[in-house]
């Protein structure tokens, strides 16, 4: 059997040196010494730490509880990636619910032999009571999460859709607030898109699948399972 090794994509040291939007940040990097990288790396953690940023890991046994994973060096998305990965993933999240509302309706994409209706019908998630039942605005996932890998200058690999009401949104909220207090005049250098504005955001999805009938603010309630959940 012939394997064929996929190579790393590599924005700061390629063959063809550093993508743009990676060039400050290498000379950042070269300019600061390991010290103070091993320090601010500290830094971050008791700050998590402090705050009780902790993700979950029942599966292993023991304390799940685990610090969320700060990489000092960050990912650097340009305007125009941006708005191509956008498109892309905004494409996949309605693709996403059109296939939920297929499955709990006509089906077709089963009978047309397009993905084993075992691995649907079958999933221990598929819920029989859910069938032909219309969400309002035809919305099953109003929040998704989207793993997603970099493997080329505009290549983009999905590793998994996270529908589920994923929680991974809080961390990234909290890693900017930690770039921004760790290194300011790393972030003043760049032009950086703002994000604290993720809940307002939210609530304008949320609000906006309200029931057709409803000629008022809609009561928005959000389900959790408590101050003892780590995504709590």
């Amino acid at each position: 059997m012939n394997v064929t090794a996929a190579r790393a994509f590599d924005e700061m040291g390629g063959p063809e040196g550093p993508a743009p939007q990676y060039a400050e940040i290498r000379r950042w990097l070269e300019a600061a010494p390991s010290e103070f990288l091993a320090m601010k790396h500290r830094e971050a953690e008791i700050l998590f730490n402090r705050i009780g940023i902790t993700f979950a890991v029942y599966a292993e046994g023991g304390d799940p509880e685990r610090m969320i994973p700060f990489d000092i060096i960050p990912r650097v998305l340009d305007a125009a990636e941006w708005a191509l990965l956008s498109r892309g993933l905004t494409q996949r999240v309605r693709a996403l619910n059109a296939f939920i509302h297929d499955v709990y309706h006509e089906r077709e994409i089963l009978r047309a032999g397009r993905m084993p209706a075992l691995v649907v019908l079958g999933n221990e998630s598929f819920r029989p009571e859910m069938q032909g039942f219309d969400p309002a605005q035809a919305v099953y996932a109003h929040v998704s999460g989207i793993d997603v890998v970099r493997v080329g200058p505009r290549d983009f690999y999905v590793l998994e859709d996270n529908c589920r009401t994923p929680s991974g949104v809080s961390y990234m909220l909290e890693n900017r607030e930690a770039m921004m207090r760790l290194f300011p005049e790393l972030v003043t250098n760049h032009r950086v898109a703002p994000v604290s504005h993720y809940p307002e955001e939210l609530w304008k999805t949320l609000r906006s699948v309200a029931p057709v009938h409803c000629n008022r603010n809609p009561m928005i309630v959000l389900l959790t399972p408590g101050s003892a959940n780590s995504a709590y």
